[in-house]
């Protein structure tokens, strides 16, 4: 699948776009609180942001928790996005 080149950039577009953070500063390695400095009612704002980018739900409590890095938001996203493809996945 070649959807997650496209993944990563709409999702960096998202973290620049609602955070003002810098392009060269999203990278799959960083992480989301200590190297981008977002707290957990980013983590809201980042959910409700991806969920109207991508038109599925990104996660609940349970999912979100164990997102770290950018890299750990992109492998959320594409699983969410797979499971959509085959009709609503797990």
């Amino acid at each position: 699948m070649t959807g997650g080149n496209d993944a990563w950039k709409r999702i960096s577009a998202v973290l620049c776009r609602e955070f003002e953070l810098e392009p060269g500063e999203i990278t799959k390695e960083a992480r989301l609180g200590e190297d981008l400095g977002l707290d957990s009612l980013d983590g809201v704002d980042m959910v409700v942001a991806l969920e109207k980018e991508f038109g599925v739900k990104v996660g609940n409590n349970e999912d979100f928790r164990e997102v770290r890095t950018c890299g750990d938001l992109l492998a959320l996203v594409e699983q969410r996005l797979a499971g959509n493809a085959e009709g609503g996945g797990k």
